[in-house]
């Protein structure tokens, strides 16, 4: 097949949750709107099937692309499509991310049935999220707070809600839209508040490598913004080694030609404060953006931030 021509038909490797399907589903009409037959294929991860245990301490959020990747390389799917937060930072050999399409909401939403923000729960109340990022920033924002471990898929985590284990949850803005549940977000943190986590909303298409004929037919969905953004949020994580034991926040705006970088970093224990960094810079390249994002991690780690030696397939 020459880089040129279109492949006959895309079969896209995807999680069975109800926004992973959104998420596959949105892709496959995009690309059959350009003449492409596409199919799906869904998956059960590793990632889904343990619940018990917080991602830190069973191999990060990379469980949730593994069994996607080897569908890929046995050659039973074509692309895969990811919540890019949920990507390693380093993908394994033979793999690529083709195409970062354009960012839905990248912040953190408060959802609860009783309290219409953080500031509104009374002391000791207790608010749900197994991310680290969120409970350092959240014992920023409100020490007083008993953070408690919340997994499974969104669905899953609203009913745990909804049952009265929490007092409220913090998930992503970007998913609850994506299914049609803004209703139910009380309050959206601000970034200069709750900084996202990299990559946060925007969604990324994975193919093997060698396939130009996906890179090709996936380039039209691809929004440069958004991509040269998460690339610096992606470098400050990769640069730290950053991984689902490691909070660490990284969160861009471009604008002009410039693009602003937060990052911050937090000790979960408690015991060292939290470490904050920004810059600016022009940027065209996603290497222009990626070496943005390793002067971040540079500060971050001059203010006393501890980073972990990057490993291949982190998430």
């Amino acid at each position: 097949m020459s880089p040129t021509s279109s492949p006959p038909n895309i079969v896209i490797a995807t999680r069975e949750s109800r926004l992973a399907l959104w998420q596959a589903e949105h892709v496959q009409a995009l690309l059959q709107a350009r003449g492409h037959a596409v199919q799906l294929l869904g998956m059960t991860t590793q990632g889904d099937q343990i619940l018990d245990r917080s991602l830190s301490k069973v191999g990060g959020k990379g469980l949730f692309v593994k069994e996607l990747e080897t569908a890929l390389q046995e050659g039973r799917a074509d692309i895969a499509v990811h919540s890019l937060k949920d990507v390693p930072m380093e993908l394994p050999p033979g793999f690529a991310l083709a195409c970062v399409m354009e960012r839905e909401d990248p912040r953190d939403a408060f959802v609860s049935p009783a309290y219409a923000s953080i500031d509104a729960l009374p002391q000791g109340a207790v608010v749900g999220t197994s991310s680290l990022r969120r409970q350092v920033l959240l014992q920023a924002l409100r020490p007083d707070l008993r953070i408690e471990p919340l997994r499974g898929n969104l669905d899953t985590r609203l009913r745990k809600l909804d049952d009265g284990q929490y007092d409220a949850i913090v998930l992503a803005a970007a998913g609850l839209k994506r299914l049609g549940l803004g209703s139910r977000i009380r309050a959206t943190f601000e970034p200069a508040a709750m900084l996202p986590a990299a990559g946060q909303g925007a969604l990324g298409i994975e193919v093997c490598a060698d396939r130009q004929d996906l890179i090709d037919a996936l380039a039209p969905l691809a929004d440069q913004t958004t991509w040269l953004t998460v690339a610096a949020e992606r470098a400050v994580s990769r640069a730290m080694g950053g991984s689902c034991s490691m909070p660490l926040a990284a969160h861009g705006t471009l604008a002009g030609g410039t693009l602003q970088l937060d990052a911050a970093w937090g000790d979960p224990d408690g015991r060292a404060p939290l470490v904050r960094a920004r810059a600016s810079a022009a940027v065209a390249t996603l290497a222009q953006a990626e070496a943005l994002g390793l002067a971040i991690a540079q500060q971050l780690q001059d203010g006393g931030a501890r980073g972990a030696a990057p490993t291949a397939h982190q998430a």
